[in-house]
């Protein structure tokens, strides 16, 4: 049959500038919404910085500019990926240099680059993990650790915690301890079971005779940054190696100096069998991950390399940015000073939990990696909406709706904590204690209950639901703040 030109609907090539200035960067910023729901997820149309306009500009530093101009405080780090600042001068001019020389390789002659970082690590991680595995991201980092794990145990059966997070693919996914993130998927990998985090009885009780490896984060990210208590990981260092089982630990947030030494396992000298690395690897620059492990449980991979492969990991770019990362966080004692700026943080935000127990839970972590717990999600999220707006960035935690995270670049000052801090406190003392009771989920209920009520006919007396006033605006937010504040979600 004939296709005639005049039932094709020809979409135009989309045409760019040659030369990428400023001006281009603004004509795109200004589509970015549009695009961003239309092309990408219609969500977007409910993201707070979207509907605020606030389209990221540039970056240096500590902050984060839109392209109106407006400066915040980055103290959400790209979720741990900004552990040098945002746009290192020595990590952008390693990757400028690299871009004159080869960007991807051959894939054919050897690499030097994968080589030299590869060495770099084996210098730095602990105890003899040797060999590394390039790949693109934190996900693909716990794949290749799994997939390791049963090749060299010739065992099925992987050991995560509840509300963990180690990625989102099939692999990673199975380890993944929440269900909002499995259930849409299952039937999942096989073998996977979930104990509680911090309980090392329960996970003695769950150890079979087909029991692979545990993976663990030393600090569960987004489950809340939730600290173990002091001996947990030596304990569990302890069982695997008695049970003959490995040990792998998802590193993807809290390495390269994110907790106050390079790795959060040093902090109790533990050695894994398996490390998982990512987010901060690449300076900030270039997506890259990696896992490792000793030349012993490497050898399995001896007869057949490809057996696990990737097509753009251990790029040069990427080795690149991650080698000139590893100098800067040495040279400029980032792991220390880490500890010394959590410290102070930590004390600043205990002090104003002290003073507002009625609002904030708890406060929690390890250097820079840092869990705020609110009383209610609400509040969590309706102090996160105007830290925004007061040039503040933070995240909520993806398996803690209570908690927001602290994850600023390790080159944060003293002075912008104490900005972050004042900052928060000013927005805590204008909460009334009406604001909080309306932000409180039962008060809420009660309101949805009545508005039903009406609905069907009934007044809210006669379902014994009392109306609830709407939400008062906080003191000092503009309106369109206030509108924008019941829109966000998590």
């Amino acid at each position: 049959m004939a296709v005639y030109k005049k039932d094709l609907q020809v979409k135009r090539f989309p045409l760019l500038r040659k030369s990428q200035d400023q001006d281009h960067y603004r004509e795109i910023a200004a589509k970015a919404l549009d695009n961003s729901i239309n092309h990408l997820n219609f969500a977007y149309s409910q993201k707070l910085s979207g509907a605020e306009g606030a389209v990221e500009f540039r970056d240096e530093g500590v902050y984060t500019y839109d392209i109106q101009g407006r400066r915040y405080l980055d103290c959400l780090g790209g979720f741990g990926i900004f552990n040098v600042g945002h746009r290192h001068p020595r990590v952008i001019d390693a990757v400028k240099r690299q871009l004159d020389q080869v960007c991807l390789h051959s894939q054919e002659l050897i690499n030097p680059w994968s080589a030299h970082l590869a060495s770099q690590l084996a210098e730095l991680a602990p105890g003899d993990l040797q060999y590394s595995f390039f790949c693109n991201s934190g996900t693909e980092a716990v794949e290749g650790a799994i997939k390791l794990a049963r090749l060299y145990s010739g065992k099925s059966e992987i050991i995560s915690t509840k509300n963990a997070y180690h990625g989102v693919s099939m692999g990673a996914l199975s380890a993944t301890g929440r269900d909002v993130f499995r259930k849409p998927f299952e039937p999942l990998l096989n073998g996977f079971k979930h104990v509680t985090f911090g309980d090392i009885d329960a996970l003695a009780a769950a150890i079979t005779d087909e029991t692979a490896a545990v993976i663990l984060e030393p600090i569960q990210g987004e489950g809340g940054i939730n600290v173990p208590a002091k001996g947990y990981l030596k304990a569990v260092r302890k069982l695997t190696a008695e049970r003959g089982i490995l040990l792998i630990l998802d590193e993807v947030q809290t390495g390269m100096g994110r907790t106050g030494r390079m790795f959060a396992c040093e902090h109790e000298n533990v050695v894994p069998d398996i490390i998982c690395l990512a987010k901060a690897l690449g300076g900030g620059v270039m997506p890259i991950g990696a896992f490792m492990a000793s030349a012993k449980i490497w050898k399995v991979l001896e007869p057949n390399p490809s057996i696990h492969n990737s097509t753009f990991g251990g790029n040069p770019l990427a080795c690149t940015a991650a080698s000139a990362t590893i100098e800067v966080l040495c040279d400029e004692h980032l792991p220390a000073r880490a500890a010394v700026m959590g410290n102070y943080f930590m004390r600043r935000l205990n002090e104003l939990k002290a003073k507002y127990p009625s609002m904030i839970g708890d406060v929690r972590g390890m250097g820079l990696l840092i869990g705020l717990e609110f009383k209610t999600a609400e509040l969590r999220q309706a102090v996160q909406v105007e830290l925004f707006h007061r040039g503040v960035l933070v995240a909520g935690t993806m398996n803690s709706n209570k908690t927001f995270r602290i994850e600023p670049p390790l080159i944060i000052t003293e002075s912008q904590i104490a900005f972050m801090v004042d900052t928060l406190q000013s927005i805590l003392a204008e909460f009334t204690q009406e604001d909080i009771e309306t932000l409180s989920p039962a008060r809420k209920k009660r309101a949805a209950g009545a508005k039903r009520a009406r609905a069907k006919g009934k007044s809210p007396s006669q379902t014994r639901l009392a109306p609830v006033k709407g939400a008062k605006t906080i003191k000092g937010k503009s309106a369109k703040a206030d509108k924008q504040s019941k829109r966000i979600k998590k």
